[in-house]
């Protein structure tokens, strides 16, 4: 998980974190190469000295400790903690890396300087630069430690500070002599630089293999997420798979199981004869009914199929509007409504299938003509604005009620008062539309209030394309 890879500032924090504690181990180790000194060259340390740098860097980590821990839990607790920069940490470490050189410096002019072998623990800090820091830093580290070891010898040699010789461990003038001090300091020179450029060299490749890692498993979990989402919709679109066939079954069976009765009354001779030419009118209303049902379903699944392929050409949105109102204006003045076509001169062609876009008319038009009452009026106009073409079907019909607006688009959906006013009906007319028009990455919306009638707005981009 990405959780468990740390962030910049958090692995710094826990890099001070083990820096602090190195640094009490560094007293400790202190106290205990003193101890065993003493023991072994009994009277030879100047005690008070060796104390007062142990001391010294005690006082120096603790203060380091508390001020690492208030950036950590800063005072009052309530307010949370306090966002700490990179650069901050980085300061900090080098700080308390520079703080315990020193310090080892110290330790060793009081431990007999050149006389003493324990230079050689200047390596760890170039280790643990090499490992906290880039590749220059380490080299910067060995040349610090170089530095401060061969000043501590030049120091000594030319009398500047005093030496503490270690009696009977090595000869008293062994610090004034310029083969030993050279000697020691090419080896710490050579040892220091050689530790920095292995130790750098095999962490920049860990590290970058860490974030090779960290690539890979990030990648995995987008990889997880986006397969999640894939599942979850997958899921759905198996859901709404299983509630369009139920409702299609439904639907198709609802027509044939009247058809069948009204065929087994005439049959087994329940219809007089001068009845049965109606309930054979009926029984025909409701084969044209599935009929019109099968056809919304097979137009509905045109536009659904990815692959299906739309005859693309210029399309003139005014000129199919012309026709499609011409075909259904005896229509609605034979059910006594005042039909108005209005188009603006400077509507532009768009590109797509001139079959939707007829079909696009045609189901917005006869709804509107088929839910408003004589003496209504139905008025389609088309116009061009910055957004792009804009079609509207405007009728003073029934109208939608606020809780049927929602749903109006959705496939088999029809409103209680449509279904009063007419039964017959398959409820994928507007379903047509609205695919037709985000086919093209248009979009329509509605108004209505109940009784007042309803307007049909639908806008598409100015030469939208499939």
């Amino acid at each position: 998980m990405a959780e468990a890879f740390y962030t910049p500032e958090e692995e710094l924090r826990e890099r001070i974190d083990w820096l602090i504690r190195l640094g009490w181990l560094t007293v400790l180790g202190a106290l205990f190469i003193v101890l065993v000194v003493s023991v072994l060259l009994p009277g030879v340390l100047a005690w008070p000295s060796l104390l007062g740098a142990i001391v010294g860097l005690s006082l120096s980590n603790l203060v380091v400790f508390f001020y690492f821990r208030h950036l950590h839990f800063p005072l009052p607790l309530g307010e949370g903690r306090v966002r700490v920069s990179q650069r901050h940490y980085l300061g900090l470490a080098h700080a308390l890396l520079v703080l315990n050189t020193l310090f080892l410096t110290a330790l060793l002019h009081f431990l007999g300087g050149l006389e003493t072998p324990l230079f050689i623990f200047y390596l760890i800090y170039v280790v643990i630069a090499s490992t906290l820091f880039p590749r220059s830093s380490s080299f910067a580290y060995a040349g610090l430690v170089s530095g401060l070891y061969l000043v501590l010898l030049l120091l000594e040699w030319f009398r500047v500070i005093p030496h503490y010789n270690l009696t009977g461990f090595r000869s008293p003038l062994r610090f004034q002599q310029p083969v030993h001090v050279f000697v020691t300091s090419i080896t710490l020179i050579i040892a220091a630089f050689a530790t920095a450029y292995f130790v750098s060299r095999i962490v920049s490749r860990l590290r970058a293999r860490e974030r090779e890692l960290m690539e890979a498993n990030l990648s995995c979990e987008m990889r997880g997420e986006e397969l999640t989402e894939l599942n979850k919709r997958l899921r759905e679109m198996d859901k709404a798979r299983t509630q369009f066939i139920r409702v299609v079954t439904h639907e198709l069976r609802a027509p044939v199981a009247a058809i069948q009765s009204y065929l087994k009354l005439i049959l087994e001779g329940y219809v007089p004869p001068e009845k049965e030419r109606e309930i054979i009118r009926r029984a025909e209303q409701r084969a044209l009914d599935q009929l019109a049902l099968i056809g919304d379903l097979l137009y509905m699944a045109r536009l659904e199929e990815p692959g299906a392929e739309a005859k693309v050409e210029s399309v003139d949105l005014a000129q199919v509007l012309r026709e499609v109102g011409d075909l259904l204006r005896g229509q609605a003045e034979e059910k006594g409504l005042t039909f108005r076509v209005e188009i603006a001169p400077d509507v532009p062609p768009v590109n797509a299938d001139l079959e939707h876009i007829k079909q696009l008319w045609m189901n917005l038009i006869s709804n509107a003509i088929k839910y408003t009452m004589a003496g209504g009026s139905v008025v389609v106009s088309l116009s061009r604005n910055a957004r792009g073409i804009m079609g509207t079907v405007q009728d003073t019909g029934i109208g939608i009620s606020p809780e049927d607006l929602p749903r109006i688009f959705e496939q088999f959906y029809r409103a209680e008062n449509a279904k009063a006013l007419e039964q017959h009906g398959t409820g994928l007319g507007l379903s047509i539309v609205k695919r037709i028009v985000e086919t093209y990455g248009g979009r329509i919306w509605v108004e209505s209030e109940p009784g007042k009638g309803s307007t049909f707005t639908f806008l598409l981009p100015a030469g939208t394309s499939v």
